[in-house]
């Protein structure tokens, strides 16, 4: 399919570009991008939380009291789960959350999110820019143009851009991300998307 190209003066160019119907007009499969976006999450986690069971936790070496004869109940230690200060039962122990997603599984979890940002008119083809001042007021003006505001916004840049992350990193809710890097998590949590002209040939070579 063909699709316009916007200036970044957030006009059309008159200019068309061809788009890949296998990658920008795919079925959207939700529960493959759920299952994308579950694992990227789960990957996220560290997984470093602890608790100390009894026996991890100081003292309650000796008996408190005798077995019998006095007419309370028997202890062992001063540190049982049944005691305050004592060691937590079944508490969270490090665990390694990470899941393992087939390469194909998030090509297709991509393409879905591809296609449907498209449908919804939230995906936008720009032409190649950078920012030469490395100005925050100059992305800020280009973001205007578009009449974004404060949502959150990915664009897609084919190459590292210095100049354009400097640019960028100040404004909220606004990120640059290389199109051969960019994940399912990363198309998910954005409302606006803009691909920079160059940037779609990358997208097609990974995608593909």
């Amino acid at each position: 399919m063909k699709v316009d190209v916007y200036s970044i003066e957030g006009q059309p160019t008159g200019e068309q570009i061809e788009l890949s119907d296998q990658i920008f007009a795919a079925p959207v499969n939700r529960h493959v991008v759920y299952l994308v976006v579950k694992a990227h999450r789960a990957n996220m986690r560290q997984g470093t939380h602890a608790t100390k069971n009894r026996a991890l936790v100081r003292g309650g070496g000796r008996k408190p009291w005798r077995q019998k004869g006095r007419g309370v109940a028997r202890a062992g230690s001063i540190r049982s789960p049944l005691w305050v200060g004592g060691g937590r039962v079944f508490g969270p122990q490090p665990r390694d959350y990470s899941q393992k997603i087939n390469k194909k599984v998030k090509k297709l979890a991509r393409r879905s999110v591809l296609s449907a940002r498209l449908k919804d008119n939230q995906l936008t083809v720009i032409e190649d820019f950078t920012i030469e001042s490395g100005k925050t007021r100059d992305m800020a003006a280009i973001l205007k143009n578009f009449q974004i505001n404060g949502e959150k916004t990915l664009f897609l840049v084919p190459d590292k851009d210095e100049m354009l992350l400097r640019a960028s990193r100040n404004i909220p809710n606004l990120e640059i991300l290389r199109a051969e890097q960019v994940s399912t998590y990363d198309l998910m949590k954005c409302k606006r998307l803009f691909l920079q002209k160059s940037a779609v040939q990358k997208l097609e070579e990974v995608l593909a």
